[in-house]
């Protein structure tokens, strides 16, 4: 089992044609994923070379992309200024998933293209400024490396790629149904909350590892989620127990002010409602061993 992503699902690339987005759609192949399209507004009827004679398709817009290819998965790495329109096009299609990969977007913009998902009621949003998500060994939607673990029994939803790589590659033994990168911009699609509700009702996922950042309240409301809605076993860990008060770290939502938001805060959160949290990503993965060989 998985979430959102798994071996039937069929992916379309907003971009496909540029630099990143032909570097990316290389890698998502490579991992199995079934790439059955691009989109170019431009370059429609045309298709683009990978590796092992692979050849996909170029359509137009994503309207016809999905009539023709039954794609149900879009991931877009289209630039910032143009990010607003790509998701409203895959939004129009009634696509399933959009993995919005691009970062740097106005968060009028994201507002604005999440609102008008939300009112669709038909497409759920990843990101932005996040790598994507992996089902391991079934399929790949964005820019996390296929390589680096396995597939197994846990869970793992986070705000940072960066630490979603090393929880995959420390936990790589045990191995993941799914791993989600939800991005840590101020407005993205799915939250935290979503990731652990279908962790939750999916029955190949015993164990949850949650990856939080400084500043907002998202991990707060997670934690109140928790609480009342979650049954399996939750290991957590909060970037920023460094960070200096006041200071934006990275991720365009990473601020803090006073003592909300602060990695403490989160911590204290998250515990009270029965979450081991680890003070470094290592001892995260630790904590979690612990709990897996207590299934």
């Amino acid at each position: 089992m998985a979430i959102f992503l798994d071996e039937s699902s069929k992916v379309i690339v907003q971009g496909m044609t540029g630099g990143e987005g032909r570097k990316h759609t290389q890698r998502m192949l490579r991992s199995g994923t079934a790439v059955v399209g691009g989109v170019n507004p431009k370059k429609g009827g045309q298709s683009v070379d990978f590796e092992d004679d692979v050849s996909v398709p170029v359509f137009a817009s994503v309207a016809e992309a999905v009539e023709q290819t039954g794609a149900d998965v879009s991931v877009i790495f289209v630039p910032a200024a143009f990010t607003k329109a790509a998701v409203v096009e895959a939004v129009d299609a009634q696509v399933p998933l959009v993995v919005v990969i691009t970062e740097g977007i106005p968060v009028k913009d994201t507002a604005e293209f999440y609102s008008y998902a939300a009112a669709g009621g038909t497409t759920r949003i990843i990101g932005p400024n996040c790598p994507g998500l992996i089902s391991p060994g079934q399929s790949n939607a964005g820019i996390i490396p296929a390589d680096i673990t396995t597939s197994g029994r846990i869970g793992l939803v986070s705000k940072s790629g960066t630490l979603t790589y090393q929880m995959m590659f420390e936990l790589r033994d045990i191995g993941f149904t799914s791993c989600v990168g939800i991005g840590g911009d101020p407005v993205i699609g799915t939250t935290h909350i979503d990731c652990l509700q279908a962790f939750e009702n999916d029955p190949k996922t015993e164990a949850i590892v949650m990856i939080g950042e400084i500043g907002g309240d998202a991990e707060e409301r997670a934690a109140d989620y928790i609480r009342e809605h979650i049954s399996k076993p939750i290991v957590g860990y909060v970037a920023g127990f460094t960070a200096p008060e006041g200071k934006t770290m990275g991720h365009a939502g990473a601020i803090v002010s006073g003592s909300s938001g602060t990695a403490e805060a989160k911590k204290e959160a998250l515990e009270a409602a029965g979450v081991k949290v680890g003070k470094t990503p290592s001892q995260t993965a630790e904590l979690m061993r612990e709990v897996v060989t207590q299934l």
